[in-house]
């Protein structure tokens, strides 16, 4: 059997339970998320709703293998296979730990709960935002496995600014509800991890 086959069997089981996995933690936090009254909100066309628009088109360039960069020596494939793999595996984790750790606290639009609390503890304590990060990180990912330029651009010019949007609005109301907040920001990154 042609090992990039293998490869690529591999490669949409992979994805494919990764995205399954935020899915139904996406669903979980629906329905944990009903009728909570809000303290202060503030709507976003940054939501799920446009997040899962942005997945799909994401998607449909490397199913259809638009913006594919060529290149057949395999062992360069492969170890950008496991890179990408490790990356993706790392991602669901934070996505999922970060949504666990949220818990009761999330939100599809910008809100303060009446009773919201500020978590700054398990993976929030290395990203702020492990969420938006996560997604952004298994982006790339998946334009490494498939070797996509366009959606390495897709993700870096039309992915991290929705998100960096959507983490601003939401600092902002976090800054106004939490003064412990600012120092927080000062010592976590917002997507990547502070050196």
């Amino acid at each position: 059997m042609d090992p990039l086959l293998i490869l690529e069997i591999a490669n949409i089981s992979v994805i494919g339970i990764a995205v399954l996995v935020i899915f139904l933690s996406i669903l979980i936090n629906f329905s944990e998320a009903q009728g909570k009254p809000a303290k202060k909100e503030k709507k976003s066309i940054v939501e799920t709703g446009t997040m899962t628009i942005f997945f799909i088109i994401f998607y449909l360039v490397i199913r259809f293998r638009v913006g594919i960069f060529e290149n057949n020596n395999i062992p360069f494939r492969i170890i950008l296979m496991f890179i990408g793999w490790l990356v993706i595996v790392v991602g669901v984790y934070f996505n999922v730990a970060g949504r666990l750790k949220l818990g009761k606290n999330w939100a599809n639009q910008v809100k303060i709960y009446k009773r919201q609390t500020l978590v700054q503890e398990g993976v929030y304590s290395i990203v702020r935002h492990p969420l938006y990060a996560s997604l952004i990180w298994m982006f790339y990912a998946a334009s490494a496995i498939y070797l996509n330029w366009l959606a390495f651009l897709m993700n870096t010019l039309i992915f991290i600014p929705f998100m960096y949007y959507r983490a601003k609005q939401e600092e902002k109301l976090l800054c106004e509800e939490f003064k412990s907040y600012a120092r927080y920001k000062k010592k976590v990154g917002m997507f990547f991890p502070r050196l």
